[in-house]
C-alpha cells in the first residue's frame, strides 16, 4: 500500500512537472506568435486541430479503450456544452495573451478562479462555503485590483477575455469531471471528442472572420510563410502536450488538488514570463500580483480545512461501513 502511495505520489509530482516546463515554454512562444501574427481566433483554430490530430494516434498507439456508446441526451446536455467551452475559452484566452502581458493575464486567471469556483459551486451545486474561504477571497480581489489599477500595460478587452477564459474553464473543470465519471469515459478519449467537435464548430467562425485576412497578410509578404507554419505547428503540438498532461492530472487529483496545482503552474508561468519577456512590470504592480496569489493559498488552505472537517464527521458512526465503501468506489473517479 505505502509503495503504491508513493508510485502514484512521484507519478503525479512528474506530471505535474512536465505540465509546468511545456506550459510555460508554450506562453511565451505564444506571445512572441500573438506579437507578430496578431490573429488569436487563427491560433486558437491550430491548437483545437492540433490537440484532434495528434491525439488520436497516440491513443492508437498506447491502446486506449474505445469510447463506449454516449447516450444522446448526455452528447447533447454535457459533451456539446464542453465542446463549446472549450473552443470559446481558447479564443478568450488568446484573445487576453494577445492583450495583455503573459503575466497579468495569467494573474488574472489564477486569483479569479477561486471566485468563479465559490459562485458556481453555490449556483450550480448548491454548495455553501466556511466563513473562511469567504474571507481568502478579500486578498483575492483587492490584489487583483492592485494589479490592475497599476498594470502598465492595461487593456479593458485584454483583462476581460482572461475573466471569460477563467470562467468558461472554471465551469469546465466541474462538468468535465462530471461527464468523466457518469459516463465512465477515459480522459483522453474525452479530450479527443471535445477536440474535434470543438474544431468542427470553431471552423465555420474562423472561415468567416479571419480566413480573408490571413490570406491578404501572406500574399502581402509581411509574413514569412515558412516561419509561420512552423511557429504555428510548434506551438499547435506544445499545446497538445500541455493538454494531454493537464487532462491526466485531472483524472488523477480532485478538483480541489488540480485547482492548487493549476495555481501553482501559472505562479511558474508569471515568473518565467517576466524573466524572458522583459514584461514592464512596477513594484506595486508585482506587490498586487503576490497579494492575488497568497489570497488563492489562503483559499485552498481554508477549502481543504472545510472538506477535511466534512469528511471526519461521519466516521464516529458504525451505521457508516458500507457507505464509506461506496465513497472510496466513488472517489476512484477522482483520484484514481
Amino acid at each position: 500500500m505505502a509503495v503504491g502511495f508513493r508510485a502514484e505520489a512521484f507519478r503525479i509530482i512528474l506530471l505535474c512537472s512536465l505540465w509546468y516546463t511545456i506550459s510555460s515554454t508554450n506562453n511565451v512562444i505564444g506571445k512572441k506568435l500573438l506579437m507578430d501574427f496578431p490573429y488569436p481566433v487563427t491560433v486558437a483554430m491550430v491548437h483545437l486541430l492540433s490537440t484532434a490530430t495528434y491525439l488520436s494516434p497516440t491513443l492508437h498507439i498506447w491502446k486506449v479503450p474505445r469510447m463506449p456508446s454516449i447516450p444522446k441526451s448526455s452528447l447533447i446536455t454535457l459533451i456539446l456544452p464542453l465542446s463549446f467551452g472549450k473552443a470559446f475559452s481558447s479564443i478568450t484566452s488568446h484573445i487576453s495573451i494577445w492583450k495583455v502581458p503573459v503575466s497579468y493575464a495569467h494573474t488574472g486567471k489564477t486569483a479569479t478562479m477561486p471566485v468563479f469556483t465559490v459562485i458556481l459551486s453555490r449556483l450550480i451545486l448548491g454548495e455553501s462555503q466556511s466563513p473562511e474561504v469567504y474571507c481568502s477571497l478579500i486578498p483575492v480581489v483587492g490584489g487583483v485590483m492592485i494589479a490592475t489599477a497599476t498594470e502598465i500595460s492595461f487593456d479593458f478587452i485584454g483583462l476581460v477575455s482572461a475573466l471569460l477564459a477563467t470562467f468558461t474553464f472554471s465551469i469546465q473543470n466541474i462538468f468535465t469531471k462530471k461527464a468523466m465519471r457518469d459516463l465512465r469515459l477515459n480522459h483522453l478519449r474525452l479530450l479527443l471528442l471535445m477536440a474535434i467537435i470543438a474544431s468542427a464548430m470553431l471552423i465555420p467562425f474562423w472561415a468567416l472572420y479571419d480566413l480573408r485576412r490571413v490570406i491578404l497578410v501572406i500574399e502581402s509578404g509581411e509574413q514569412d510563410l515558412l516561419w509561420l507554419l512552423v511557429i504555428l505547428t510548434l506551438n499547435g503540438f506544445l499545446n497538445f502536450a500541455q493538454n494531454m498532461v493537464a487532462f491526466t492530472v485531472l483524472s488523477l487529483v480532485t478538483p480541489l488538488s488540480y485547482s492548487v496545482a493549476a495555481s501553482t503552474k501559472r505562479i511558474l508561468v508569471i515568473t518565467v514570463s517576466i524573466v524572458l519577456l522583459r514584461n514592464p512590470v512596477g513594484v506595486i504592480n508585482v506587490l498586487g500580483m503576490f497579494v492575488a496569489i497568497f489570497g488563492v493559498f489562503l483559499y485552498n488552505k481554508a477549502k481543504y480545512e472545510a472538506n477535511k472537517r466534512k469528511h471526519e464527521l461521519p466516521l464516529h458512526t458504525k451505521h457508516n461501513a458500507t457507505p464509506n465503501h461506496v465513497s472510496n468506489n466513488h472517489a476512484h473517479y477522482h483520484v484514481i
